[in-house]
């Protein structure tokens, strides 16, 4: 049955990719000081992404998950670059930050799908595997889009701040990650277990 009805879960699981995607990269836009550490609001919000990769692999298999990275790849760059240019940000700005997103997106979700498998066959704990993953893949995916995005941009202050903005963006999506999601993937993914008997 989960064979039939892939073509249709891979792409319920895109929708989802992309429109995680889609508001962080809103609110990335948006800085955010908290006790003077500087970081943007999308730290709240892209640890989601690691949650469903996570849950992907999981119940559904690493192939699955590689897939559906693969397609969210480039809508995550249209989707990113149209929200930018609806926000009135110049071409040149959304282009960069549209790929930056996209390709921190499927450079840390890749990697995550393999250092979670990695550990999900070597360790039987539930949350090790995505606790693990969750460190790695947000840090991964924070200093690849800063990098990328902000690195001798024309935003002075992005520019001049993204090597800390990387750090505590990585600390606090992993922290929230940690404490927040993990916790929500062992309810669903129990949850998942028990309805559709998965081992």
């Amino acid at each position: 049955m989960l064979k039939k009805s892939n073509q249709n879960i891979i792409l319920k699981l895109v929708l989802l990719q992309v429109m995680i995607i889609s508001i962080s990269n809103f609110l990335v836009s948006i800085p955010l000081e908290i006790f003077g550490i500087k970081l943007t609001w999308s730290a709240f919000t892209f640890p989601l992404v690691v949650l469903a990769t996570d849950l992907t692999i999981r119940i559904l298999g690493k192939s699955i998950a590689r897939k559906t990275i693969a397609i969210t790849y480039p809508f995550a760059i249209l989707t990113s670059i149209a929200i930018l240019l609806f926000e009135e940000t110049l071409m040149s700005v959304s282009l960069r930050i549209g790929f930056a997103s996209a390709s921190a997106y499927a450079i840390s979700t890749l990697l995550d799908v393999y250092v979670f498998q990695i550990i999900r066959e070597n360790y039987k704990a539930w949350w090790l595997a995505p606790g693990i993953s969750t460190v790695f893949a947000n840090i991964i995916d924070s200093y690849i889009f800063f990098f990328t995005a902000f690195l001798n941009s024309d935003d002075t202050y992005m520019s001049d701040n993204w090597i800390e903005i990387a750090g505590t963006q990585s600390l606090i999506k992993i922290v929230i990650g940690l404490i927040f999601f993990l916790p929500i993937y062992g309810i669903i993914l129990n949850f998942l277990v028990k309805k559709f008997k998965i081992k």
